[in-house]
């Protein structure tokens, strides 16, 4: 770990004397037992914080991946019959004064509002790591501020985003066996049988009809009930054969 100290105002450690700077380096690392040492190139050290910025992007890289995450959950939460509804989301308060019965996904909610904030915060970092012309970086304050905002933010809401909401998650399985089995993609695994152009046309026609895929190829003289069965196992899409 890189220590600055010694360096004085812009790296030439000028009214310091001889070793001041490994010393002072030695004994902060005696004292914390983490491995500092002076900067061997002091000017750099204080006119760019090059460190901080990946801190900062590493935290960004999780909030995108945390907002995603949340968003589908919302999503796929959503209902309980409007929407897809395919997931239950604990009911951790009342959701509406003027909605009985409505539940907000506010665990969700909450940790998106946070990695938009982390977000915010690693753009500031970013424009803050961009400066420090010539010698000494005066946006480091604001650098720092943001950055440990940003652990504490990441830190706290991924602990109540996992207790208050992913533990209590549970899979709608009956509203997920009902979208399963009215989906009309279910067609792609007749492809390998009866090629696309006539799985094509079974699609189309179930939705023109609003039937299902069994009674569309039926319709059309393309398959037997039992073909239809036997191929059609949602369970054999879950990768190549």
């Amino acid at each position: 770990f890189n220590l600055i100290l010694g360096g004085t105002a812009v790296g030439t450690g000028l009214n310091t004397r001889i070793g001041f700077a490994e010393k002072v380096a030695a004994k902060v690392a005696e004292i914390t037992g983490l491995p500092f040492v002076s900067a061997p190139n002091k000017f750099e050290a204080l006119a760019a914080h090059d460190a901080m910025v990946e801190i900062s992007g590493a935290l960004n890289v999780v909030a995108c991946s945390l907002m995603k995450i949340a968003n589908d959950i919302r999503f796929l939460g959503s209902g309980p019959r409007c929407g897809l509804g395919e997931l239950i989301l604990p009911e951790n308060e009342p959701g509406s004064s003027i909605m009985p019965g409505k539940v907000n996904p506010t665990q969700c909610e909450a940790i998106t509002m946070v990695a938009a904030q982390i977000m915010g915060n690693h753009v500031a970092t970013t424009v803050g790591g961009s400066n420090g012309h010539f010698e000494l970086n005066v946006f480091k304050p604001m650098m720092v501020a943001n950055v440990l905002r940003s652990i504490r933010l990441m830190a706290d809401s991924s602990v109540s985003f996992t207790d208050n909401c992913v533990k209590g998650i549970l899979p709608n399985r009956e509203r997920i066996e009902k979208l399963l089995n009215e989906s009309l993609m279910l067609v792609t695994s007749l492809n390998p049988h009866i090629g696309y152009d006539k799985a094509a046309k079974i699609a189309k026609t179930a939705h023109k009809e609003g039937t299902t895929l069994k009674e569309a190829a039926i319709k059309l003289g393309f398959l037997t009930s039992e073909q239809f069965d036997k191929w059609v196992q949602p369970g054999d899409m879950l990768g190549p054969k």
